[in-house]
């Protein structure tokens, strides 16, 4: 790390309008008392829509980015950020727009040849009635029902009848406006970190999941015990340099850069599902970013520090 970004004001941007706040003010916290054990010289910013004056006013030279969902994940702020030219870590406006929006991302993953699961889009234009129908005859039952662009879980459902599922699909019409419905894969639920630009970007060790709830959502993610986190992966190592291989593929072909976290089940035949990649993930005490970072003997202010360098590419 250049010293001459010890003598810079880091802006940590953190909470937002989002559903997401509470964890990103969580996350945020993490960073910037790890930026500030490391000798930086970092400040909290909680975005009003006058961001760029926000950073100007308390003299911040750079941004560290740990915003979730909303504008501060699908490529607003990225926007904002780049037309002030003020310098920021993680993914560019492209990226995060593309990971935000999981129907454009499953397209891409189609047309690269990353494997992800059949799916079904549904807006307001058909009853919820006729999309359960039609999802059920092409994907089966169960499946998982989920909003098109959002993040932590935040409406997702795993609807196991036609009733459940025509009640799902009538809540997320109603609350976003359409969402997709895809195949529901049995096995083993990781995830895999991905940091670095360029040739440093590497994929952290498999993590496996497995939740006490249903399914790994918003609470067993952020509420402590109510996830296992496994790192490494409880899955053969052929498997495990599959899915950071597939972890990788993904990152590169949605542009991600600095930053990710690719979502996925590996089934009972060994094939990966890529469910979608998070632009910004989670730097809680539960997150799942950190955790696999430790196993690859990465503590949690050095995997900051190294996140941090992704700003460079941007100065």
């Amino acid at each position: 790390m250049p010293q001459d970004l010890k003598s810079m004001r880091i802006a940590v941007l953190m909470g937002g309008q989002s559903g997401e706040r509470e964890v990103s003010l969580r996350s945020g916290a993490g960073v910037l008392g790890a930026l500030k054990r490391l000798g930086y010289d970092a400040v909290r910013v909680d975005p009003r829509p006058d961001l760029v004056t926000q950073i100007r006013e308390v003299g911040a030279d750079l941004c560290f980015n740990v915003l979730h969902g909303g504008a501060g994940e699908n490529g607003q702020i990225q926007g904002a950020l780049d037309l002030a030219r003020i310098p920021y870590t993680g993914c560019g406006v492209l990226a995060c727009a593309l990971t935000m929006d999981k129907l454009q991302s499953k397209r891409i993953f189609h047309a690269v040849g990353v494997q992800t699961p059949p799916y079904v889009h549904f807006d307001r234009s058909r009853s919820a009635g006729e999309i359960a129908a039609a999802a059920v005859d092409r994907l089966g039952l169960p499946v998982v029902a989920k909003p098109r662009a959002e993040g932590s879980s935040l409406g997702v459902s795993i609807p196991k009848t036609i009733e459940q599922l025509t009640g799902a699909v009538a809540q997320l019409q109603d609350s976003y406006g359409e969402g997709l419905i895809d195949r529901f894969i049995r096995g083993v639920e990781v995830t895999v970190g991905v940091v670095g630009v360029g040739e440093d970007t590497r994929a952290l060790p498999v993590l496996e999941l497995v939740p006490h709830n249903e399914f790994y959502d918003y609470e067993a993610k952020y509420t402590k015990g109510m996830t296992e986190l496994i790192a490494p992966a409880r899955i053969a190592d052929d498997l495990t340099e599959k899915a950071q291989q597939l972890a990788l593929r993904a990152h590169h072909a949605l542009g991600c850069e600095g930053v990710s976290r690719v979502d996925m089940h590996i089934d009972a035949e060994g094939e990966c599902w890529v469910h979608e990649i998070n632009a910004v993930p989670g730097m809680t005490e539960t997150s799942d970013l950190p955790h696999a970072a430790k196993a690859e003997n990465v503590d949690y202010d050095t995997l900051v520090e190294q996140i941090l360098q992704s700003a460079l590419v941007r100065m």
